[in-house]
């Protein structure tokens, strides 16, 4: 008789004992919850010469018995058999890192990561992922039916998932029955662009009260930096101005407010003085802020070349920190935090881009009309700057650092006209574009939506209501 097909002796012996009914059918053995079959001795060892009687008797037992296939599965009913749960693992990009070693590091195969990032490359560069970025991996249990390796923590890699913007997510997985093929698909989140409105009244420093009222860090920046050419925030601003801000907001499908726009509108209250400035696109088709006479905000220079600063130190005599005696102080300082970006204040050309002296890291700038702006004390400089590099107004060209002599983490900043120093919070600085004739007259109208869009984001549910044009 075939191995397979051969039935234990002990197991029909105690089945016998049992007082259950045995019988082979193909080899199988089958046990029977019901009396003894016709025909049948309880101390019987081969019921293969049992009578032709027992199939007739089997026939009617099977109608009203319970019979288990021994060796197929235990005599008690196996629970359905439940597949292993996939494995969900989270990876941050880190400086120097690549898509194919963090794929690898996490659990992935070579190939497996190789045709990953190929099938990436059909929607997304992986050139362009940066660190910071979160990605979602997803790799098969180690013990489900496609892993072969057993030395492997997990099984093979299935999905990976990231998000490079608000509006986009990159998704890359494993085409259906097929466990290294990957496709990739690219999908957009829907936003809804809605105006917002934010005011409040200063106390102590705009920043503050724009943070009291939830303006994001992105519009306050906008505004501060629209007014940079004609206030000095660390003088003149005093409790009780006021401040108003709309700007572009997008919200995703929860009403959830995914990223901002263009700042539209801003309003200073210095000393019951507005100072009001509407972003407009003249015939130039350079797009700027300008005032209710439409005159540009933007002069050549800016005071302000960095965000957030305070002012530590301004021009004019004073004791020297680190010498000791008093001297005069050619330039203003403003303190913020080491690393803080730095901007050149107008657009021009980079005449000087090294260490300098007791200046430390130095860069100096020139514009036209005889202008210089000098930036001292840097921890590094931005990506190309160098010599005869030109730059444009508001472009990072360095870091707030403390090197030369220097105390702590400051900008030293110059203005210089015609070769000499002026102080870069008094001198009068050449004015920008004034509109005039058919873009003066278009101007107008623009500024008429915009002052009757913010009457009606003053009303209620207004930001629900009130569309861009």
């Amino acid at each position: 008789m075939n191995n397979r097909f051969h039935t234990p002796k002990f197991m029909v012996k105690a089945a016998l004992g049992a007082g259950l009914s045995v019988l082979t059918l193909g080899g199988i053995l089958w046990l029977s919850s019901g009396p003894p079959i016709k025909g049948t001795s309880t101390q019987a060892t081969d019921v293969n010469t049992a009578s032709s009687e027992l199939t007739a008797t089997l026939k009617t037992d099977l109608m009203t018995s319970e019979y288990i296939a021994v060796g197929a599965v235990p005599t008690e009913i196996m629970p359905e058999a439940i597949p292993p749960s996939d494995i969900e693992k989270m990876v941050t990009v880190s400086s120097g890192d690549t898509l194919m070693s963090l794929l690898v590091t996490a659990g992935a195969t070579r190939s497996e990561a190789h045709g990953a990032i190929t099938a990436l490359t059909d929607v997304y560069s992986p050139k362009k992922i940066r660190p910071g970025l979160d990605i979602a991996l997803t790799f098969a249990s180690p013990t489900s039916i496609e892993t072969l390796d057993t030395t492997r923590d997990v099984g093979p890699l299935r999905a990976m998932q990231f998000q490079p913007s608000v509006e986009r997510i990159v998704k890359v997985s494993t085409a259906e029955g097929e466990n290294l093929r990957y496709i990739a698909e690219e999908i957009q989140r829907p936003l809804t662009m809605k105006m917002a409105r934010s005011t409040n009244e200063i106390n102590s420093s705009l920043y503050l009260a724009a943070q009291n009222v939830s303006v994001p860090n992105d519009i306050m920046i906008k505004l501060i930096r629209a007014y940079s050419f004609d206030v000095d925030f660390q003088r003149e601003i005093q409790k009780g101005d006021r401040f108003e801000v709309v700007y572009e907001a997008y919200y995703d499908e929860d009403n959830n407010l995914a990223r901002t726009g263009e700042m539209i509108y801003g309003n200073l209250t210095l000393s019951g003085d507005d100072l009001q400035l509407y972003r407009y696109t003249p015939s130039s088709g350079f797009t700027d802020y300008f005032n209710e006479k439409g005159q540009s905000a933007k002069k050549a220079l800016m005071r302000t070349p960095v965000d957030g600063a305070r002012l530590s130190s301004r021009f004019g005599k004073r004791k020297h920190p680190v010498l000791g005696y008093t001297k005069v102080h050619k330039g203003v300082d403003f303190a913020a935090p080491r690393g803080t970006p730095i901007y050149a204040a107008g657009d021009g050309v980079i005449v000087r881009a090294n260490r300098f002296s007791s200046f430390g890291n130095y860069i100096k700038i020139r514009h036209h009309s005889g202008y210089q702006t000098a930036y001292a004390h840097l921890k590094g400089f931005a990506k190309g700057i160098k010599k005869s590099k030109r730059v444009r107004q508001g472009q990072v060209i360095g870091y707030i650092g403390t090197t030369g002599r220097s105390t702590g983490p400051h900008l030293h900043y110059e203005v210089l006209f015609n070769g000499r120093q002026v102080n870069p919070l008094g001198v009068k600085l050449p004015a920008g574009e004034k509109l005039k004739s058919v873009d003066l007259k278009k101007f107008k109208v623009e500024q008429k939506k915009i002052n009757q869009m913010m009457n009606d984001l003053k009303k209620p549910a207004a930001l629900a209501q009130v569309q861009p044009n």
